[in-house]
C-alpha cells in the first residue's frame, strides 16, 4: 500500500506512537499478570474460608445433635418419673408389673441414649478443635495473603504510573494525526498484537520477517510516502546507520 502524499513528519510521528503503543502493550500484559496473581491469592483465601465454613456448619449440627439427644434424655427421664410416681399408687400386681416395665424399659433407652450422647460429645469436641486451628490458620493466611497483596501492589505501582505516561504521550502524538491515519494505524495494531509501524532492514520487513520488493524498498528509503508491507500490512519504514 502506498500514499502519495509526502509523510515524512507523519513517519516520524508514527514510529513514536508506536514505541508508546508497545510500552502500553507490554504494561498492560504486566497489569494483567498482576491481577491474576492477586486473584489467585484471592481465590486461595476464598478456598480455605469455605473450608472453614464447612468446618463451621459440621460443628453446628454435632452441636444440634448433642442438644437432641439431651433432650430426648430428658424426656425419657420424665416418663421415668411419672412411671416411678404410678408405682407408688398402684393396687394391683399386674399395674405394678407393668408400670414396672416401663421404668426399666425407659431406664434402658436412657443408657443408650447416654451412650450415644458421650460419642456425640466427642466428636463434637473433635470438630471443635478442627474449627479452632482452621480459624487460626485462616487469620495466619488472611495477614499473609493481604501482605502479598499489598507486595505486589507496590511492585506495580511505577509499572501504573509508566502506562499512565505512555497513555498520555500517545494520546498526545494522537492530536498531531489525521483521524484517518489513526484508525489506519489502530487496525493494523490490532491486527498484529500491537506492532502497527516496523523497520525495514536489508529490504527484510522486521515485523513479519518476509522479503519487500525492490522498488518498493526504495521508496520506503525514501521516506516520502507511507509504505505498509505487502505479507502483515505494518507500516514500514528505514533506518539509516
Amino acid at each position: 500500500m502506498n500514499d502519495d502524499i509526502p509523510t515524512k513528519p507523519d513517519i516520524e510521528a508514527l514510529v513514536k506512537l508506536q514505541e508508546a503503543e508497545t510500552q502500553i502493550v507490554r504494561l498492560n500484559d504486566v497489569m494483567i499478570k498482576v491481577e491474576k496473581e492477586k486473584e489467585k491469592l484471592s481465590a486461595k483465601l476464598n478456598q480455605f474460608g469455605n473450608a472453614l465454613e464447612e468446618n463451621k456448619e459440621h460443628l453446628s449440627r454435632a452441636t444440634e445433635a448433642c442438644r437432641d439427644c439431651e433432650r430426648e434424655i430428658q424426656v425419657v427421664d420424665d416418663r421415668i418419673i411419672k412411671s416411678n410416681e404410678k408405682l407408688r399408687m398402684v393396687k394391683t400386681n399386674k399395674e405394678y408389673n407393668l408400670f414396672l416395665r416401663e421404668v426399666d424399659d425407659n431406664k434402658k433407652r436412657k443408657d443408650v441414649l447416654e451412650t450415644e450422647l458421650l460419642e456425640l460429645l466427642d466428636e463434637k469436641e473433635k470438630i471443635e478443635k478442627i474449627v479452632q486451628e482452621s480459624e487460626k490458620e485462616f487469620h495466619l493466611l488472611k495477614d499473609q495473603i493481604e501482605e502479598e497483596q499489598k507486595d505486589i501492589e507496590k511492585k506495580s505501582i511505577d509499572d501504573r504510573e509508566l502506562l499512565d505516561e505512555y497513555i498520555a504521550q500517545q494520546n498526545e502524538i494522537s492530536k498531531t494525526l489525521d483521524p484517518s491515519l489513526m484508525n489506519r494505524f489502530a487496525k493494523i495494531s490490532k491486527m498484529n498484537n500491537g506492532s502497527a509501524v516496523i523497520y525495514v532492514e536489508d529490504a527484510v520487513c522486521m515485523g513479519c520477517f518476509m522479503n519487500v520488493p525492490p522498488q518498493l524498498y526504495i521508496e520506503i528509503q525514501r521516506g516520502n510516502s507511507l509504505i505498509s508491507c505487502p505479507q502483515c500490512s505494518r507500516i514500514l519504514y528505514h533506518i539509516n546507520r
